[in-house]
């Protein structure tokens, strides 16, 4: 009699092979996870184990101290983005909680399972004094940041506690020390960032202190109609677009490009020293040099006496956090907020 062997494919290994590069890995673990994949048990296992704790975030209670609070104003900011201000004066506690730009906190709506993080914009000062908190949210599809921007004045929201250590600004002070700070923002990152500029941080005791923002266009743009106040503090604007119209003349690309430019002009200075004690023919290459740097920016800066200010995308940060130290930036005066 003729045994027939019919050899049953396992539906896990196909779409592996579609997706990923083949990958050879030394026994035993080539051999581990082989016998992980072919053993029918495994994935039964994984279900009951996410099943499982899907069950025990049910069964755990929320101990967040949620605080509801009534929407001031719900309007637009820039495309896609929206001024949110919450009124906070009938919650003092919350309101004090708030302490250091660049802090955060947890917004939940009724019938929405999903809180949103939002960076608070407004100073700390504003709580107090106004008590109302302010927030630049990005309408994203399908989030509760959406719902937010749809909802109007006098909705209920419920807040968290204030969380995050915020920008801690000792670490680039006194002014006199670090009188470069560098201040990179993206998209909504510029939220906390504005809290930030209008806390103060003794920019008009520093020589330069610049602001790169970047966005897709102008109409991605926030807070524009707040430039010349933020200047008029001492800061420099310097908007960033990836995407400008072809009227735009300003800075284009991507913010941590800028700052290799900014870093370049360093090494210019270095060149033009070294041109002018000891060869006259980089003395003739060194200005020419200068020429085209300086189209981009007018200094060069001294990374022992440069703090750095990040906010916006993670790869924006991480990037431009490479950049700094690899130039001599301490990396312990790059302030996040996160």
């Amino acid at each position: 009699m003729s045994v027939t062997t019919t050899t049953i494919p396992n539906p896990l290994l196909p779409h592996l092979s579609s997706h990923a590069p083949p990958r050879t890995l030394p026994f035993p673990m080539a051999t581990i996870l082989r016998r992980h994949l072919t053993n029918p048990i495994i994935p039964r296992r994984r279900s009951l184990a996410v099943a499982a704790a899907a069950v025990r975030q049910q069964q755990q209670p929320d101990t967040t101290l949620w605080t509801p609070a009534p929407l001031a104003n719900v309007k637009p900011a820039a495309e896609s983005m929206f001024h949110v201000t919450i009124d906070v004066s009938d919650s003092p506690d919350l309101a004090s909680s708030y302490t250091l730009a660049g802090q955060y906190l947890q917004l939940r709506i009724a019938d929405v399972e999903k809180p949103s993080f939002l960076a608070i914009a407004s100073p700390p000062s504003m709580a107090s004094t106004n008590g109302v908190f302010e927030f630049l949210v990005k309408s994203i599809a399908g989030s509760t940041a959406e719902i937010l921007c749809g909802l109007g004045k006098g909705d209920f929201v419920e807040l968290s506690p204030v969380m995050g250590k915020g920008f801690s600004t000792d670490r680039i002070s006194p002014p006199e020390d670090y009188q470069s700070v560098l201040i990179f923002a993206t998209g909504s990152g510029i939220s906390p960032i504005r809290s930030l500029i209008e806390s103060g941080f003794s920019a008009d005791k520093r020589s330069d202190v610049r602001l790169y923002y970047g966005a897709r266009n102008l109409q991605r743009m926030a807070y524009q109609d707040r430039f010349k106040t933020w200047e008029s503090s001492g800061v420099t604007i310097v908007p960033v677009l990836s995407q400008p119209d072809d009227s735009w003349v300003g800075e284009t690309g991507y913010v941590q490009v800028d700052v290799l430019w900014i870093f370049f002009l360093l090494f210019v200075g270095l060149l033009r020293s070294f041109a002018l004690s000891c060869c006259q023919l980089a003395m003739t290459f060194a200005p020419c040099i200068e020429q085209a740097a300086f189209a981009r920016a007018k200094k060069a800066y001294a990374p022992e006496s440069t703090g750095a200010v990040l906010c916006g995308q993670k790869q924006m940060a991480e990037e431009v956090t490479s950049i700094l130290v690899g130039n001599g930036v301490a990396e312990e005066k790059i302030l996040k907020n996160f």
